[in-house]
């Protein structure tokens, strides 16, 4: 159910001069200026006519009925949201807009306030055993098995017939001569053939739901994801799936790759290795002990992804590890059997082999990062460009694990971008399930304000940023801050933001200084508070909304109404606020599209102007 709420106006704003002069002072106030000149001011600035039907806003509201069984301990709603990189390319974003814990309840009601343009709510329910996921679709979501897949009770047959080693060769780091003695170990070419399992496919709603949510908690190119990465906690001994003994084989499927054109993955294989785990704690090194360990081909990815299948989810075929023994030296024609002795660690390597000329694409990555060390800091190929720019420290996995309701999903980065999406395999079978539920970050609303009659519309004067923590929390950060007045923030009430403390001297600076608009200014910390608010709580109701007091010039900013100038707008994102000075019709390229249209460009938020905005 959704609400529309039209941003009432609180009185009327009283006009100053609202270009900042060139030394960055704000012109005195003129109070006998009218709301008409407020707003030809404002269009003149802008270089648009400011419709009837602009309320400038962004958000809309709701509610949605969660149902639950006992397992569920805990349930958020979420939002999609398609962004934009400074290259152009789309990417999309998942935040938490409202939280709960379930107290044994059977249903739990959780409003929100989310980006009219979004891709989608989604929501999750936490268990002792993992996260689900689950598209809303109205207003009301049931956990149940449509909200899982058949991974638990899914079974695969391994395939019939004998296998048998057929090559050894050495491997790059061998040839360089970081591990003298380090072997590869293959089958034939038509073993290969014969390995692929046909499997059911994923349904269209499952395929979804892993482009989904894979890449908005690891976004492309446009971030750096190895923060997240390492947050889940599966580097070193923790990159390792353990072995069950299981009769069924352990099977790994590939489900997506993208090479953006370079065909990195195309010549590339995956490789797995295994050993005891008393034997890597008894090794007086474990790196050397992990890198004498035999590494098993098991997936071509030039026989796999044939035809157009880049930027792909599909699961077609599977593929099943081999056990070939304990020797650390298998010998040529040693057969394996696809069951594995129970409490082995396998663990997981892509070998890059590119033919071009240049071989820039040639080398071992580990999901197991202390395995890197060599290949991230070989200047030989470009898979050392990342720790050059410090984007990937030496030792970095190459992989992470992602949850995604009953299956457990391998995603590699092939490159050097560090998105860790480039590879995504599904594994399954005989090893221990991963139980880790992934959290996305809480959803940001910004709140951007002009503090004089007549802005420059550099939109940043006092920015509020706010987050849903749950049903009954909402956390205020005071970010930004302009000079010369006086200023007062106002309907916060949360610790120390108050409405009769100046906001400067919470940055303990004076009323002169910027705060957090000038690039080159000192960059200061936001002041973060907490606030109760009723489970009823939405930052559509002009009640909850914050406003600024100006003692100054003793005007009152409340959030721009209808038809009125954007003196204050409110954003369901963490906006990337226009830097001092810079107009925010030249921060953001298509804020007068929507300004002019509020029925054009309504996600022109998500696409900033590098070096216009304040970072």
């Amino acid at each position: 159910m959704k609400k529309t709420i039209l941003y009432a106006v609180f009185g009327s704003l009283l006009l100053s001069g609202c270009v900042k002069g060139f030394d960055g002072t704000e012109p005195e106030p003129n109070p006998g200026v009218t709301d008409e000149e407020i707003k030809s001011h404002a269009e003149q600035i802008l270089g648009f006519s400011i419709p009837d039907n602009q309320d400038w806003n962004t958000t809309t509201s709701g509610t949605v009925t969660i149902n639950v069984t006992s397992a569920v301990t805990k349930v958020s709603v979420m939002a999609l949201v398609a962004q934009t990189d400074g290259e152009g390319e789309t990417y999309n974003s998942m935040t938490i807009l409202n939280q709960a814990e379930t107290n044994n309840q059977s249903s739990v009601s959780l409003n929100y306030d989310a980006p009219s343009k979004n891709e989608g709510l989604y929501v999750a329910f936490y268990t002792n055993q993992g996260c689900y996921y689950k598209k809303v679709e109205g207003s009301s979501v049931s956990f149940d098995q449509t909200a899982k897949t058949r991974a638990v009770t899914r079974t695969v047959s391994a395939p019939t017939g004998t296998f048998a080693i057929s090559k050894i060769e050495s491997s790059f780091a061998a040839e360089r001569g970081w591990i003298p003695e380090e072997k590869l170990y293959m089958l034939s070419d038509e073993d290969y053939n014969r390995m692929q399992i046909p499997v059911d496919p994923y349904s269209a709603e499952y395929n979804a739901l892993v482009r989904d949510l894979v890449f908005a908690y690891l976004p492309n190119k446009a971030y750096n994801n190895l923060d997240k990465v390492k947050a889940a906690g599966y580097t070193d001994d923790n990159a390792y799936r353990v072995t069950t003994g299981e009769d069924g084989p352990i099977v790994i499927s590939p489900i997506y790759k993208n090479d953006g054109g370079y065909e990195e993955v195309i010549n590339s294989d995956l490789y797995y290795y295994y050993f005891k785990p008393a034997d890597l704690e008894n090794a007086a090194d474990k790196v050397a002990f992990l890198q004498s360990l035999p590494k098993f081909k098991l997936i071509p990815f030039g026989n796999h992804f044939v035809g157009d299948k880049n930027d792909v989810v599909e699961k077609t075929i599977s593929y099943a590890c081999l056990y070939f023994g304990d020797s650390k030296t298998p010998a040529l024609e040693t057969k394996g059997t696809f069951k594995f002795p129970a409490g082995y660690k396998i663990g997981f390597m892509v070998r890059a082999k590119t033919i071009a000329e240049n071989k820039k694409k040639q080398g071992e990555l580990y999901f197991d990062g202390r395995l890197n060390v060599d290949i991230n800091n070989y200047d030989k190929t470009n898979f050392a460009s990342s720790f050059k720019k410090k984007d990937l420290p030496l030792d970095s996995p190459r992989a992470t694990w992602l949850k995604i309701n009953d299956r457990s999903i391998m995603c590699w980065e092939s490159g050097t971008d560090t998105d860790f999406n480039d590879i995504l395999l599904e594994v399954e079978g005989s090893v221990e399930p991963i139980y880790t539920a992934h959290e996305f970050e809480y959803n940001t609303y910004t709140f951007c304000f002009e503090d004089t009659q007549k802005g420059d519309y550099d939109l940043n004067d006092i920015v509020i940023k706010a987050k849903r923590i749950n049903k009954t929390t909402v956390e205020y950060s005071l970010v930004a801050c302009g000079a010369n007045d006086e200023l007062f923030v106002k309907n916060v009430k949360a610790g120390v933001i108050q409405d009769d403390v100046e906001i400067h001297s919470l940055f303990g600076k004076a009323p002169d200084q910027f705060i957090n608009t000038d690039k080159v200014a000192e960059k200061l910390p936001a002041i973060t508070a907490r606030r109760t608010v009723s489970e009823s709580f939405s930052f559509l109701d002009a009640e909850n909304q914050p406003y600024i007091y100006d003692a100054t010039t003793k005007i009152t900013v409340k959030l721009a109404g209808k038809g009125q100038d954007p003196h204050g707008i409110m954003i369901p994102f963490d906006f990337k606020y226009p830097a001092e000075r810079v107009c925010i019709k030249d921060a953001y390229k298509e804020f007068n599209n929507w300004g002019g249209n509020p029925v054009l460009s309504t996600n022109w938020y998500t696409k900033p102007i590098a070096g216009k905005v304040f970072e």
